[in-house]
């Protein structure tokens, strides 16, 4: 496991939290997994996910704007497979963060990069632009809680607040 999480430069703790403390209460000892997972891996990781997340900055200042960003993002969602659906989440404009869930880490990796080609391809075509802020990675549950965090923080930061409305008092309009 240290050794993973070295390679992965992950914290080890979240390591054993996703994959190491569940393949104990399963097996009894997680090497006892390990050595079942060279004949039987679909067997021993069933149940555990492996989550990958990036970020991306699109925008397109052209003719069609949002609608053509609206577009571009559908195209990448339209390239999951099986069991590996694509989720694209709005951060704050323009920022967003595409997100899955998959078993095999390198086949949920390829997928998130397949669906960045069809975003990058799709939102040129109407003159935008698609820049990547992290690149597809395997993400722990801190990583996930840390993302909801900062979600739920710009939404607050964006949400509107007793003063912002468009009228002033002082040139006369009457309410």
């Amino acid at each position: 496991m240290r050794h993973v999480a070295e390679k992965l430069n992950i914290v080890l703790e979240d390591l054993y939290k996703q994959i190491g403390w569940p393949l104990y209460s399963k097996y009894g000892h997680a090497y006892e997994a390990f050595k079942l997972a060279i004949t039987e891996p679909e067997k021993v990781f069933e149940g555990l996910e492996i989550s990958q997340e990036i970020n991306l900055e699109v925008t397109c200042f052209g003719y069609d704007g949002i609608d053509a960003i609206k577009s571009a993002l559908k195209s990448g969602e339209a390239c999951e497979i099986d069991d590996i659906q694509i989720k694209v989440k709005l951060v704050a404009p323009p920022l967003y963060v595409m997100i899955t869930n998959a078993l095999d880490k390198n086949l949920g990796i390829q997928t998130l990069e397949k669906a960045i080609t069809a975003i990058h391809e799709t939102i040129e075509k109407s003159g935008g632009v698609l820049t990547v802020k992290m690149k597809p990675r395997a993400v722990s549950e801190t990583d996930d809680i840390e993302l909801a965090a900062l979600m739920a923080r710009v939404e607050k930061e964006n949400a509107e607040v007793s003063g912002d409305e468009d009228t002033d008092p002082e040139a006369g309009e009457v309410e």
